[in-house]
């Protein structure tokens, strides 16, 4: 029997969404271990003299407890 925990992350980046996701990710992988998905809470954007300048999400990442 396996149990999973879920944490809440934000990231950013000044690229895009996904680019936000993908080093959220990539950052939550260096201490944690057995990440088996992950879900996306709440967007939003920084605007500064009308245009966009950062993008941050909100991810719930599940990963599984070492047994």
């Amino acid at each position: 029997m396996s149990v999973a925990k879920i944490i809440e992350i934000s990231c950013e980046s000044s690229k895009s969404f996904e680019d936000a996701i993908q080093s959220g990710i990539m950052r939550a992988s260096k201490t944690i271990h057995n990440i088996k998905g992950a879900w996306v809470k709440e967007q939003q954007v920084v605007i500064d003299n009308n245009k966009i300048t950062m993008y941050r999400v909100d991810l719930k990442v599940t990963f599984v407890l070492d047994q």
